[in-house]
């Protein structure tokens, strides 16, 4: 009990050092500030990929709220300013692979920004759980408000990755991004079976995160869990070929 109340107070010490308006913001009422969005992070403070654990075990207060800070930038980053992406659906008849590749970020919002605020850190066994707020500026607001209208549609879908990663040497957040994009690909990949007649060669366009996204293990494999707004801006038919 006490290693749990002292790794409480060093985290919210150095979060609130991290960001000097983190103390004030947990005053706030942030459901009337539209120009807030919002996220929840957890981070293992002893994690293991696979079989394998990670090279720092356990993680010190300063890497863990290090972690959770990194995470939730890249998903505030997805969430105002989305992905690119090719997807290529393959045919396993015809001997063409799949391949969704690689997100292709559309912006980022940077380690230090004076924006990105803590509000809250609980501490669960051995997971930290953290919410974070985004302040964002007024050109940010209306990026996320053309997620929000036009041909943006909504979807939700659960993508999957192994424990110890895409790569031997994966660290951390590849692991969790590489769910994450598994997850992006069977979004698109559903939207074009509702939407087209014919199985597309390939597909490209934009797709933004709704909302952090969850994580949790099943079946020995990372699940992520994910909601997405995504833009599908051209369809090549295997007949152009």
């Amino acid at each position: 009990m006490m290693r749990r109340i002292l790794l409480n107070f060093l985290l919210l010490a150095l979060l609130a050092a991290w960001h000097p308006l983190a103390a004030a913001a947990q005053q706030r009422d942030f459901g009337v500030h539209p120009e807030i969005i919002r996220g929840e992070v957890w981070v293992d403070l002893e994690p293991i990929h696979g079989d394998r654990p990670d090279e720092e075990f356990p993680l010190s207060p300063q890497t863990a709220s290090r972690r959770a800070l990194q995470e939730a930038a890249l998903y505030f980053s997805a969430m105002i300013y989305g992905w690119s992406f090719r997807y290529e659906i393959g045919e396993r008849a015809r001997g063409i692979p799949e391949d969704f590749g690689q997100l292709e970020p559309m912006g980022e919002i940077r380690w230090g920004d004076p924006r990105l605020a803590v509000t809250d850190v609980q501490v669960h066994d051995t997971r930290v759980r953290i919410w974070a707020d985004y302040h964002m500026s007024g050109s940010q607001q209306r990026r996320i408000q053309t997620w929000r209208m036009g041909t943006v549609r909504n979807a939700h879908a659960t993508g999957f990755s192994p424990l110890y990663g895409p790569y031997l040497d994966s660290t951390w957040l590849d692991i969790r991004y590489a769910a994450l994009t598994d997850a992006a690909r069977i979004a698109v990949r559903e939207m074009l079976r509702a939407n087209e007649r014919n199985r597309p060669r390939e597909a490209s366009g934009f797709i933004s995160l709704a909302t952090f996204p969850r994580f949790y293990v099943r079946s020995g494999q990372l699940v992520a869990s994910a909601r997405f707004r995504v833009q599908i801006t051209e369809v090549v038919p295997f007949a152009v070929h």
